[in-house]
């Protein structure tokens, strides 16, 4: 049965891979962009399925009659994918705030506030959302504190809506990809213009990263779409979605080091109640 999907960041990427996708095995798709005219080349390849909206994540206005158009033209929305957003390279004491501070408002506060203004039609019915995090949500690395946080931010509210969103049938999915050969690394990375010789050794190395990579990443992104639409297709659909074999390297790394933490620190750091006699 054809579902309904609102999709944000379809200007390119994953958002537009998807928006494509679903289209061509028949869903009704509301593809979002900041300029509504980058996605109309979708609207005419698929004119019976695919509808354009502006959608500036930052301005929630807008995410507002995304949905009530999504609602008007489809009766509802069945899918939510939260796609919206870009990076900071650069080491923590280089970030300026002018440069990592609009990149929250985009992959956290955007992120709420097109779910919370999507979340009374999903809850009419039932359905899933789909956040984009990242490897970079998994584990922090040199040179992308900035953008680490920002997807870290988005595993946590995941996860919390997941347990909140559970009693309404309503799954959530968070897609944590590995490198692939989207546009990401081309118009979505930014560079913190102050470069430090302090940390020409660590975070500095992350500076070279989308010069030596972009156009050469392992990832086909066509193949991680279709690993995603069979995730929301799933009766039990994963909570966390690792794409690639580089994002499950980095997954089972942060396992084992957070086991090793665990293993040698457990004995003191439990040890910390009020102890029974003192509570008497």
């Amino acid at each position: 049965m054809s579902r309904s999907w609102l999709i944000t960041g379809c200007s390119s990427g994953f958002g537009r891979r998807l928006a494509s996708a679903a289209a061509a095995r028949g869903d009704r798709v509301l593809a979002t962009a900041r300029n509504s005219e980058a996605v109309f080349d979708l609207v005419a390849a698929f004119p019976d399925l695919v509808i354009a909206a502006q959608l500036d994540v930052t301005k929630p206005d807008t995410a507002a009659a995304a949905v009530a158009k999504a609602k008007a033209s489809f009766g509802g929305i069945d899918i939510l994918v939260n796609n919206a957003g870009y990076g900071l390279i650069g080491a923590v004491e280089e970030g300026a705030p002018d440069e990592y501070r609009p990149m929250f408002e985009v992959n956290v506060f955007g992120l709420i506030e097109t779910t919370r203004a999507a979340l009374p039609a999903l809850r009419e019915k039932g359905g899933t959302i789909v956040n984009f995090s990242s490897g970079a949500g998994i584990a922090g690395s040199a040179g992308s504190g900035f953008y680490n946080a920002t997807k870290f931010a988005v595993e946590g509210l995941s996860e919390a809506l997941a347990e909140e969103l559970r009693p309404f049938g309503i799954h959530v999915i968070i897609v944590e990809p590995g490198p692939f050969r989207t546009e990401f690394l081309g118009r979505s990375i930014t560079v913190a213009a102050l470069e430090m010789p302090e940390y020409a050794g660590t975070a500095g190395q992350r500076r070279h990263y989308r010069d030596e990579s972009d156009g050469h990443q392992p990832g086909d992104p066509d193949k991680a779409v279709a690993v995603i639409l069979r995730a929301i297709d799933a009766t039990a659909p994963p909570l966390h979605l690792p794409l690639g074999p580089i994002a499950h390297t980095t997954a089972e790394h942060k396992l084992a080091s957070f086991r090793r933490d665990l293993d040698r620190w457990k004995s003191v750091a439990i040890a910390t109640d009020f102890e029974a006699d003192n509570e008497a």
